[in-house]
């Protein structure tokens, strides 16, 4: 007996996994003036090449530096220097700083993110206007032109969020479940699967999106200021025009300011 199909075997998969993490408060009822943007960022890797390379250069960076790879790279900890990142002198958090570049920059993956200006948002607008929904219809919608481009539309892709809280999952869930379902520009499905992975999971892909995040919230705030981090993310922002075209071309593309 030959058997069945099952839907979700290997070949209806997209070659293409997705990690998010964000930057801000995504509420809107208190603004911090010192940081009043929530940034959302997709981290978009073909399979292959995250398993063959990503993966190893993260492990290797953590190898090196820490002797071990138990360690989790979280945004906050490292600017803070708090927990396995405090460092001995200004020097070696210098030279950390410059290896963990390094490797982002080496990493092949397309950018797709939205950054909300909460100081922005009418009053009157605010219940309609969550800024973590919104963000996320503009990445999935982007997402899905990205994944027709390269011919993975009508294939499932597996998009990996860090947990949040018991409230914000459920939330979030239902709002990814919404788009999916056609609440998008397009009015068409989306066959994207959310994944929802504990804080403590060493994944490479989610630690990659938590660094890429706040560089392109503090470009907006201070787009005068050295900022070399967003100088090697403009590489990997899905743009205008594609892979002949990094660097530029890439606001309203791979980069959504909201409102604009």
């Amino acid at each position: 007996m030959a058997k069945s199909k099952n839907p979700k075997d290997e070949c209806s998969r997209s070659k293409f996994i997705v990690y998010v993490d964000e930057s801000g408060d995504h509420s809107l009822d208190k603004v911090d003036e010192k940081y009043p943007v929530f940034v959302l960022a997709f981290c978009v890797f073909y399979q292959d090449n995250y398993v063959r390379n990503v993966v190893s250069a993260i492990e290797k960076l953590k190898f090196d530096e820490f002797g071990h790879d138990i360690v989790i790279l979280h945004e906050r900890d490292i600017r803070k220097e708090q927990g396995v990142f405090r460092f001995r002198d200004r020097e070696a958090k210098i030279q950390f700083m410059e290896s963990l570049t390094e490797v982002i920059e080496e990493s092949n993956f397309i950018l797709i993110s939205c950054l909300i200006d909460k100081r922005k948002i009418r009053v009157d607008d605010k219940e309609e206007s969550n800024p973590y929904h919104v963000a996320l219809g503009f990445c999935l919608e982007t997402l899905a032109d990205l994944l027709a481009e390269k011919g993975q539309e009508d294939h499932e892709t597996h998009i990996v969020f860090e947990r949040r809280g018991t409230k914000e999952d459920r939330e979030l869930e239902l709002e990814f479940r919404r788009i999916c379902a056609g609440s998008n520009s397009s009015g068409n499905k989306l066959p994207f699967e959310i994944i929802l992975a504990d804080k403590k999971v060493n994944s490479a892909g989610l630690q990659l999106a938590d660094l890429v995040a706040r560089p392109i919230g503090i470009h907006y705030m201070r787009p005068d200021q050295p900022n070399r981090a967003f100088e090697v993310l403009k590489t990997k922002f899905y743009c205008e025009g594609g892979r002949d075209n990094l660097g530029s071309g890439y606001e309203g593309w791979g980069l959504k300011i909201h409102p604009n």
